[in-house]
């Protein structure tokens, strides 16, 4: 009885939160211990930004006003994207150092294409004239559409890159089992899901016309669901690197390191 009074004490986001964090700092030990930061310095700092965003929701969330936490997680929303970009960028060279310039630029401008297409085909966007920018609140809109089309277009290339590192990796310096392509199929589910995720709750947002309040808190009830379920199918990512990254490449105890 205890146990389950300790237990119903947490909420699943609470249960979610702690999980996250802790194979976070797992994950950050098997990267130093074992010594893949030098080769995926990016990789790491994004699992440690992350992991100091969710410190900033803790240590913040209700002790500052909410215009100056707003600016503070859009920020860190901003360099988020930034460094997820630099992560896209990492793999993408971890697996293809050795191939063609020419080969490069071509998969290079697709991918931006493709996914530039599928981001403007994406809405809902604002109204540019109507933002205000002028304004405090007006500038954060702004921060916030950069935060947001800036994560759904790294999600794009993530999937992008993580197919290419899939179905050509092999060919050069990704094959299976290697950890560039454990990294970019744990990214990859990642980023997929987040998109799977986003496309149903803007589904949701414009189908459901709630009429009383139970079918109100009903969808709020689906869509922190769907919320949690994104952050199971990160955790899942997370111990997927942990036991990869643990565990050398193989042919790397019969063969010297060139790094």
């Amino acid at each position: 009885m205890h146990l389950t009074h300790f237990f119903t004490a947490f909420s699943a986001r609470q249960v979610l939160w702690t999980l996250t964090f802790a194979s976070q700092l797992v994950l950050l030990t098997v990267l130093l211990g074992r010594d893949r930061v030098r080769r995926y310095p990016w990789f790491t700092a994004g699992i440690t930004l992350y992991a100091l965003q969710l410190m900033a929701e803790v240590l913040l969330s209700g002790r500052m006003a909410m215009l100056p936490l707003q600016e503070i997680f859009l920020g860190l929303g901003v360099v988020s994207v930034l460094v997820s970009l630099a992560v896209i960028v990492e793999v993408a060279w971890n697996a293809f150092a050795a191939a063609p310039r020419s080969l490069w630029i071509a998969n290079t401008a697709g991918l931006l294409a493709v996914a530039g297409g599928i981001l403007a085909a994406w809405g809902p966007w604002p109204v540019w004239k109507q933002l205000a920018l002028e304004t405090l609140l007006g500038k954060l809109r702004l921060t916030q559409v950069i935060a947001q089309k800036g994560d759904t277009l790294v999600s794009l290339l993530t999937v992008g890159v993580g197919l290419l590192v899939v179905i050509f990796g092999r060919q050069f310096k990704a094959g299976w089992r290697s950890h560039t392509q454990m990294i970019a199929i744990g990214l990859s589910t990642v980023a997929l899901a987040g998109l799977a995720v986003q496309g149903t709750v803007q589904h949701i947002l414009r189908s459901a016309h709630p009429a009383t309040r139970q079918e109100y808190e009903r969808i709020l009830s689906l869509l922190a669901n769907l919320m949690n379920g994104h952050k199971v199918v990160y955790i899942a990512a997370i111990v997927w690197w942990i036991i990869w990254l643990w565990m050398d490449e193989p042919g790397a105890a019969t063969q010297p390191t060139t790094e």
